[in-house]
């Protein structure tokens, strides 16, 4: 009942509010060191946030004195810890539980950013940092009406790729000149150091290597574990020497050390080991290590594979239900194969694909993946 209650409360509470709220916000402000504090909200998942990275770097070549607070998801602070645009990391994961105690932290910022964050508590979090100027899009949302760019209306159909969409907002909050697309994550040498022991255990530093990314936010971008084994066993028949890591997060683990056994049983490998789930064995901080060292990436729409992009490593990306001019590559496309298949049930239930191996994926080829991967693997890293 409380959490039913909660946010229609909050919802009449701020229209109360903001309608009393005489302040002024002069938009002459924008772009000048009257904004002295900035709060920036990317709060979601390791792939939403990397696409955030180029607004936060458009934020601070415009506003290089001001200090920059970036809420991010617990999960993701370490990671970020020392990214050369922000100056402060608030951890939040987007939910009811810690919005009071957030809301608590958030005070005297002069404008706020939602880059990507989740409703009913991105934009209350924005105005009650205090905060004259809030700016977010998609701005089609109920909550619209505490934001400087309450009009015209968007939504997501009509801001482009998530990076374009990021950086639209950064211009509304003022940002101007030439714009850097690329995405940035900082290195860790921690993460260094566990990779290249993980690696020296099993006699791989040498080794060429193949990422596969299994896993996924929802089943519906989930290429079926069998693809990804016998995907494997084809590429070992041209370059017997392959080695393949399969990656994901903690949660993911099964998952990945399934697909792993099912390639060292495919296609064995003489006196050595053929692949290894690091899923739950390397810290997330040694992940842009591990995918930087890689020939190259074979996943879904993840986060991962923005992190490869991220750290100039070729992806072969497949997709069905996502749009990969929204969330695929997003710059560099000649150095990438992107594989697309149609959505194959209408209406398409997405997060809540009622298949464990969705059948939109399984259109996706092995000997298209194949294909791809000798493509990339054939013209070498620069």
């Amino acid at each position: 009942m409380r959490l039913r209650l909660r946010e229609p409360l909050l919802y009449r509470w701020l229209r109360l509010k903001r309608a009393l709220d005489r302040r002024p916000r002069p938009a002459s402000e924008l772009g000048t060191p009257a904004i002295r504090r900035i709060l920036a909200i990317s709060c979601t998942a390791l792939g939403d946030t990397l696409l955030s990275t180029p607004g936060l770097r458009a934020l601070r070549q415009t506003y290089p004195q001001a200090q920059i607070t970036l809420l991010v998801h617990p999960s993701l602070q370490q990671l970020f810890t020392g990214l050369a645009d922000v100056d402060e990391l608030i951890p939040y994961d987007g939910k009811w539980r810690g919005f009071r105690r957030v809301a608590s932290q958030l005070t005297g910022f002069d404008l706020a950013v939602i880059l990507h964050g989740n409703e009913p508590q991105a934009t209350p979090l924005a105005y009650l940092s205090g905060a004259r100027h809030i700016f977010k899009l998609p701005n089609n949302n109920r909550w619209n009406f505490l934001l400087s760019n309450h009009e015209p209306v968007f939504g997501w159909d009509d801001l482009g790729h998530g990076i374009d969409q990021r950086l639209a907002v950064a211009k509304l909050a003022g940002a101007g000149g030439e714009f850097d697309r690329h995405m940035t994550v900082p290195a860790h040498a921690e993460g260094r150091v566990a990779l290249d022991k993980a690696l020296a255990e099993r006699g791989w530093q040498d080794s060429i290597i193949v990422a596969f990314q299994p896993g996924a936010s929802t089943m519906s971008r989930r290429w079926p574990r069998s693809r990804f084994i016998a995907a494997a066993a084809e590429m070992v028949k041209a370059r017997p020497d392959l080695r393949f890591v399969v990656t994901g997060s903690p949660a993911e683990a099964a998952l990945c050390q399934e697909v792993a056994a099912g390639i060292e049983a495919a296609a064995p490998l003489a006196g050595g080991t053929r692949a290894w789930a690091s899923a739950g064995q390397l810290p997330l901080i040694a992940l842009p290590d591990l995918l930087r060292r890689a020939s190259l990436l074979v996943t879904g729409d993840t986060g991962p594979m923005h992190l490869a992009v991220t750290v100039d490593t070729p992806v072969v990306a497949l997709f069905a239900v996502s749009d990969p001019a929204r969330s695929g590559p997003g710059y560099d496309l000649d150095k990438h194969v992107i594989i697309r298949k149609w959505r194959t049930c209408n209406p398409c239930y997405s997060k809540n694909c009622p298949y464990a191996e969705p059948i939109c994926m399984d259109n996706i080829a092995v000997d298209e993946v194949v294909a791809a991967v000798d493509a990339i693997l054939s013209r070498g890293r620069p």
